[in-house]
């Protein structure tokens, strides 16, 4: 019982992480932005904290340490998100070289299925290039389409399968 109810509470996280994170993305009004990736941010926190527990108690390190980087992505973002939009690009920076990093972490391993997979490679590497174009000077912002934005959308179909994960009847 307490597995399903923590299984849940992370799909949840995942699911509110997703939804209010892609809303900020799309709303002009800096402080509703800032409050929704505020939500964003603490739901993926707390998701990923207890998908970080779930898989060390599997004995899956790979993937445990690649939410638990997931973790501290997520708390660079969150740290900066106050500042507004150019304020925070230093943190954005960080925070998504770190989602690029567990992405790729909690994908290496075939836990989760290969679409899911595939999805999470696509994200990790439009934020990797996303963090080169920054290094290198573009005037890249969290909300700049067509980078990083297009990252977010392979980020959430991450999401829905991890999701779909928790939440399917055991076999």
């Amino acid at each position: 019982m307490r597995t399903n109810l923590l299984d849940s509470t992370a799909a949840i996280g995942l699911a509110i992480g997703g939804i209010f994170g892609l809303a900020g993305t799309f709303v002009a009004s800096a402080p509703l932005r800032e409050s929704l990736w505020a939500i964003d941010g603490v739901a993926l926190v707390v998701a990923t904290a207890l998908l970080t527990m779930k898989y060390q108690r599997l004995g899956n390190d790979c993937v445990a340490a690649g939410f638990l980087t997931f973790l501290a992505g997520e708390s660079l973002l969150l740290a900066g998100n106050a500042a507004g939009l150019e304020a925070s690009v230093p943190s954005y920076v960080g925070g998504i070289s770190l989602w690029a990093a567990a992405l790729i972490m909690v994908s290496m391993p075939s836990t989760f299925a290969l679409w899911m997979r595939l999805t999470a490679f696509v994200a990790a590497a439009l934020f990797i290039v996303s963090v080169g174009m920054v290094l290198w000077g573009a005037p890249l912002l969290p909300t700049s389409s067509p980078l990083p934005a297009a990252g977010y959308p392979f980020l959430v179909l991450t999401f829905v399968g991890w999701i779909w994960t928790l939440v399917k009847p055991a076999r």
